[in-house]
C-alpha cells in the first residue's frame, strides 16, 4: 500500500511520516511525503530525531506533490495530510481515487526556544506520528473496504 503523506513545507512531519512508515511498514507499506509549497530541505532537527530513534533517513528529500500528480508517478492507496495548512489547500487530482484523512500535528519547525525546546517539539511530533503509524500498521487491511479504512484512519487521529 502506498501512502503519501503531504503537508506545505514537506521539511518535518511529513519527512517524519514517511521515514516512520518505511521503518515500520514490513514491506506491506511504502511511505512518501511531499508538500504544497516545499522548503527544499529537511529539517535538520528532523533528521537529528530520526537518528536518535534508528529510523533510516538517507534518502528522505523535500519535494512538491506534483511529483507524485504525474503519469510516471506511483499511484497512491492513501494521502494523509499533517499539516492545518494543507487540509485548506488546493490538492491535486489523485488517480484512483485514494483514501484520505488528515492527521492535524503542530509544526515542530515553527517552535521557538532554546535548542532543546525546539528538539522536543520534533520529537513530540515523532511520538504522535510513531504511535498513529503503529495503528496504521496494524490494521486488518485486507478486511477493511475503502470507506472503512478511511473511518479507521480519521479515528487514528
Amino acid at each position: 500500500m502506498n501512502v503519501l503523506f503531504l503537508c506545505t513545507g514537506n521539511s518535518a512531519r511529513s519527512i517524519l511520516a514517511e521515514a516512520i512508515l518505511n521503518a515500520k511498514g514490513g514491506g506491506r507499506f511504502t511511505g512518501y511525503s511531499a508538500g504544497s509549497h516545499p522548503r527544499g530541505e529537511v529539517h535538520p532537527l528532523a533528521l537529528a530525531v530520526l537518528e536518535t530513534c534508528g529510523i533510516p533517513a538517507e534518502d528522505l528529500a523535500s519535494k512538491s506533490w506534483e511529483t507524485f500528480a504525474g503519469d510516471q508517478a506511483p499511484h497512491m492507496d492513501v494521502v494523509i495530510t499533517v499539516c492545518d495548512r494543507a487540509e485548506a489547500e488546493a490538492c491535486p487530482l489523485w488517480t484512483g481515487a485514494p483514501v484520505s484523512a488528515h492527521w492535524r500535528l503542530p509544526d515542530p519547525a515553527a517552535a521557538t526556544g532554546s535548542e532543546a525546546e525546539r528538539m522536543a517539539a520534533f520529537a513530540a511530533a515523532f511520538t504522535a506520528l510513531e504511535r498513529r503509524i503503529d495503528l496504521l500498521v496494524g490494521l486488518p487491511l485486507d478486511l477493511l473496504s475503502p470507506d472503512e479504512l478511511e473511518q479507521q484512519l480519521r479515528a487514528i487521529a
